[in-house]
């Protein structure tokens, strides 16, 4: 089934994670479903009015945003079908993107990020530790979701004070850590229960039935933490990225060694996080500058 070779064909020659592979398959699978329930042609022949139907119907449920996400993926496995000679044409090739409008989510201040990482806050047991480091780590290291997940125990050099991380198309970086956070890191393999694995190649986190941690397990650990702590709307850990980079820039990092810690592939990527980076230097520049009018 080409839909099976095109999966395989992200996973073992884009490198691409695991994670991303299943969003690819959940969106096709979505539109051939779709495409089923309309009697339409099935996916492999799909056709570019069916597209657009399909469009029309996801735009009373999703921004254009997530639409968009889901019609790459579609592009993807038509030029992969094309690639492969089982298709002439590609039905999303004179497609746009649907317009959508810029989104900025708000950082953590850094009085919000120090009161997020209040030590008080933690249960002294594995999962109080375990959850104090995996924010410790998104929040000391700017590292992704999907990379923290895939951390193994190995992966956390304590001697040399740094962390090996996975990042998309398999690259590999080496961020690293701070004094605080190798203490963390300490006390957590110290209350890590002895029927867990200790290997190199062990998972570094568990859930408390010693299992890998997995996507919405991250997300819930972080948004229920937040909630303690600030009134922002978005609470997701992908806001620990972004505070991180944040914060680095307004104390006045250079961007591209931002982008270095980022994993980003192009500086346009890591010029997003200065939006609020430019904000706070409006101000300092109002309250600084000889000529600002004061209140």
């Amino acid at each position: 089934m080409a839909l099976n070779s095109f999966i395989e064909y992200l996973e073992l020659e884009k490198k691409y994670s695991q994670h991303t592979c299943q969003a690819y398959q959940r969106d096709l699978y979505q539109f051939a479903s779709f495409l089923e329930s309309n009697s339409q042609p099935p996916l492999h022949r799909g056709e570019y009015s069916s597209i657009r139907a399909w469009i029309a119907a996801l735009s009373h449920e999703l921004t254009n945003r997530s639409i968009n996400r889901k019609l790459a993926s579609l592009k993807a496995y038509y030029t992969y079908l094309q690639r492969i000679g089982q298709r002439e044409d590609n039905p999303m090739a004179s497609h746009r993107s649907l317009k959508t409008n810029l989104e900025f989510a708000l950082p953590l201040s850094e009085q919000e990020a120090e009161h997020l990482l209040d030590a008080m806050r933690f249960a002294d047991t594995y999962e109080g530790w375990r959850d104090r480091l995996l924010i410790e780590l998104l929040y000391g290291t700017g590292m992704r979701r999907a990379e923290l997940i895939g951390l193994t125990q190995g992966d956390l050099d304590l001697s040399k004070n740094r962390v090996l991380v996975r990042g998309k198309g398999n690259k590999e970086r080496l961020l690293p850590l701070l004094p605080e956070l190798i203490e963390v890191a300490k006390a957590y393999f110290r209350h890590m229960p002895e029927q867990l694995p200790r290997a190199n190649e062990a998972p570094l986190f568990y859930t408390a039935r010693g299992k890998r941690l997995y996507p919405a397990f991250v997300y819930r650990t972080i948004n229920n933490y937040l909630q303690e702590v600030s009134t922002k709307v978005k609470k997701s850990p992908h806001i620990l990225r972004h505070t991180f980079a944040t914060h680095l820039l307004n104390r006045g990092a250079d961007l591209n060694s931002v982008k270095e810690l980022l994993g980003h592939a192009s500086l346009a990527s890591t010029q997003v996080y200065t939006h609020s980076s430019i904000e706070e230097l409006k101000k300092v520049h109002k309250a600084s500058h000889p000529r600002s009018k004061k209140d």
